[in-house]
């Protein structure tokens, strides 16, 4: 199994990315774990309290079972990835169940923080967007996608979002094998992405 790592800020791209890969390849080929759906679950806290936590620090991600769920994916393991609510800040019952695959994606904007992870990957990619393209993108998920106000979307990028970019994303690009600046924009970056899977999967 080739795991590939796609990492980058929050809005830089790496889910429209990520899509145009998959879609370029028939019978779900390329398998795809999202660090989204391992934030620890803070179900026993109060709203409140969720509110306040940082989804932009490590510590928020429960790496020690995503690296699990790999692991078992290479010794050709079903899974079941967890789902998780952006609005009620909780992970759901319901899970998404993901079959070994010759190819695997793990997407994420903290993916290469954590060492164990990161020596998992045999390809880590970041992609680089511009700061004022990704807030106009953050600030849009936020009010259309997970129930924040404007006033509440600009405060949550300045209190967390833009200082720990600044702290783990942005020098987690050091690791990367391949950096990708504008992220679906950029077509000659990901056509070869798309030629190297197409090799790995013709020569697997």
């Amino acid at each position: 199994m080739y795991i590939i790592g796609i990492a980058g800020g929050s809005g830089s791209g790496k889910t429209s990315v990520v899509k145009k890969i998959v879609n370029s390849f028939p019978n779900e080929s390329v398998r795809v774990l999202s660090q989204d759906a391992y934030y620890k679950d803070n179900g026993i806290i109060s709203q409140e309290q969720r509110e306040q936590i940082n989804f932009d620090h490590p510590e928020s991600i429960e790496f020690s079972l995503l690296i699990k769920h790999l692991q078992e994916l290479k010794n050709g393991k079903t899974i079941e990835m967890p789902t998780y609510s952006y609005i009620t800040c909780t992970r759901q019952k319901e899970t998404i169940p993901i079959q070994p695959g010759k190819v695997v994606i793990v997407e994420g904007i903290l993916i290469f923080t954590d060492i164990e992870l990161c020596n998992m990957l045999d390809l880590k990619v970041f992609v680089d967007t511009e700061a004022d393209e990704r807030i106009i993108r953050i600030i849009q998920r936020d009010v259309n996608e997970r129930g924040r106000g404007l006033d509440k979307s600009i405060t949550h990028y300045q209190k967390f979002v833009k200082p720990m970019h600044q702290i783990f994303i942005e020098p987690s690009k050091r690791y990367a094998d391949i950096i990708i600046p504008e992220g679906g924009h950029n077509a000659k970056g990901i056509d070869i992405l798309i030629s190297k899977i197409k090799w790995m999967l013709h020569d697997a």
